[in-house]
């Protein structure tokens, strides 16, 4: 077998194995280099205009699992034995004038005077043809939807590793949003809760083999 037929199975092998993981064993626990690497395939996906609208927030306290497991009722079994527990929070501040969008271009992608003006003008006329300005709940969905691309590429680099995973989406917003802006974990509103991811090892096998649609009945060619 070549090393690019070996890969692509790799990478097959880790979609069947992973699933959305019920109940995880709190005796095991993910090693920190692992989470790491979890970690760095979210750091290194991509976002619109390469502006990363995102944090990763990990929480590990048990009072705070506790805490969040009344609000969060669809994470409650994850965040009891999950090894590692993340809410994925999404930038607000991502209009093309603000001060984190001009820090970014300047300090992470290191763009030149000139280069910046021309991302800052391009960036402006983006989000106004697609109607991003017109309140801030669709600048908000934009940085959340990106957040997801995220997301998706940690649950892979954890399943590629046999870690499993859950994606989660069952919990209140606006008391999620309350609890975090308490503990003053959004930095003066710069940031909202977009999803909430649970990383381990399950307690048990699923009850059956993963099934999906055929490739067929989900692709059209135009």
């Amino acid at each position: 077998m070549s090393d690019a037929i070996a890969k692509k199975q790799q990478i097959l092998d880790a979609f069947q194995f992973r699933f959305a993981t019920k109940e995880y064993d709190e005796n095991k626990k993910i090693s920190d280099e692992d989470f790491n690497f979890i970690l760095e395939a979210g750091r290194l996906s991509p976002s619109s205009y390469g502006l990363e609208p995102w944090k990763f927030l990990i929480i590990q306290n048990p009072d705070f699992r506790e805490r969040l497991m009344k609000i969060a009722t669809g994470a409650a079994r994850q965040l009891r034995g999950a090894s590692h527990f993340i809410i994925i929070l999404a930038r607000t501040d991502v209009k093309f004038d603000s001060k984190y969008i001009s820090n970014h271009i300047k300090t992470v992608q290191q763009a030149s005077d000139e280069t910046a003006k021309m991302l800052l003008q391009s960036l402006e006329g983006f989000q106004n043809r697609w109607k991003l300005l017109e309140n801030d709940r669709a600048l908000l969905d934009w940085s959340s939807k990106q957040t997801y691309i995220a997301l998706a590429n940690m649950l892979t680099a954890a399943a590629q590793m046999g870690i499993d995973s859950t994606p989660i989406e069952g919990f209140s917003f606006d008391d999620v949003n309350a609890l975090l802006e308490s503990e003053g974990l959004l930095d003066n509103g710069n940031y909202k809760p977009s999803v909430m991811a649970a990383f381990g090892y399950r307690k048990e096998d699923p009850a059956r083999s993963k099934t999906r649609k055929n490739l067929s009945d989900i692709v059209e060619w135009v």
